[in-house]
């Protein structure tokens, strides 16, 4: 069955629970140079109103990385649909990271490619990943593909509305 990490921008603070459970799942050496494989944002708009994010792999169905890859270490997981990988072949080539449009793949201290895998061995132990487990306001879930649409679509007719809302606004000025 496909799933999904799902990120609710409505309730993110950014305050990094999620990053540093990540950090500590996957042994993230910070010191040594190590990127960590999630990261929480803020953004100003121009008004001065914040909004808040955490960003890790997208894992694309298609998966640009998985085709730039020469050596076949990165898949897409036929049950999931996550982007997995299995670096005992990676050259540190970095093709993978050009490769992605969200430049997501990062190499370790023995320069191999490492990225997160939605933290597939706890989800084959029936346990949620590290950053889902550990979310203290229910940002990020981890969805079966309805799901996952149910919620895009309601976050979608939602977004339809205050723009809508904000052109009223507008004409009325």
């Amino acid at each position: 069955m496909k799933k999904y990490l799902y990120f609710n921008p409505e309730k993110c603070s950014a305050c990094g629970a999620c990053a540093l459970a990540c950090m500590d799942q996957n042994d993230i050496d910070i010191p040594a140079g190590e990127q960590p494989f999630r990261n929480t944002f803020t953004l100003e708009g121009k008004k001065g109103e914040l909004s808040f994010y955490s960003v890790s792999c997208m894992h694309c169905a298609d998966a640009p990385c998985v085709m730039g890859c020469p050596c076949g270490c990165l898949t897409k997981d036929a049950d999931t649909g996550f982007t997995l990988y299995d670096n005992t072949n990676c050259i540190g080539c970095h093709s993978c990271a050009m490769a992605c449009p969200y430049g997501i793949p990062t190499f370790g201290t023995d320069g191999k490619m490492r990225k997160c895998d939605a933290c597939i061995g706890r989800q084959k132990e029936g346990l949620k990943p590290a950053c889902v487990k550990i979310c203290p306001a229910g940002t990020l879930s981890l969805l079966d593909e309805k799901e996952f649409k149910e919620r895009q679509a309601a976050q979608q007719k939602k977004r339809a509305l205050l723009m809508i809302q904000k052109q009223l606004e507008e004409q009325e000025r």
